[in-house]
């Protein structure tokens, strides 16, 4: 077998990102305060739909990538309800 590079990953091409972050949010915010691993699962969804946006266009998600930031110290800090607050914000200015 001959492995000349790797495969160009495409993932959630153009504005299919925008339903995909949504729907990552979404579960974040029902499990951010679940016992059992509910708060490392939540903050690292909310931690990889902030990656997938900055990679994606840092210059057009700046404001959601800001509140992300601000989400994610809320709900380390277990003030769940700012965090679920700042996510509704958060899926207002996906919109």
């Amino acid at each position: 077998m001959e492995v000349l590079h790797p495969k160009k990953l495409e993932t959630h091409p153009g504005d299919s990102i925008v339903g995909w972050a949504r729907a990552q949010l979404e579960i974040a915010r029902q499990i951010l305060d679940n016992p059992g691993g509910g708060l490392l699962f939540a903050t690292q969804t909310i931690g990889q739909v902030k990656s997938g946006l900055q990679e994606r266009d840092a210059a057009r998600w700046e404001d959601v990538v800001a509140l992300l930031d601000r989400v994610e110290d809320a709900a380390v800090r277990r003030e769940f309800d700012t965090a679920r607050g700042l996510l509704d914000d958060v899926v207002t200015k996906l919109s």
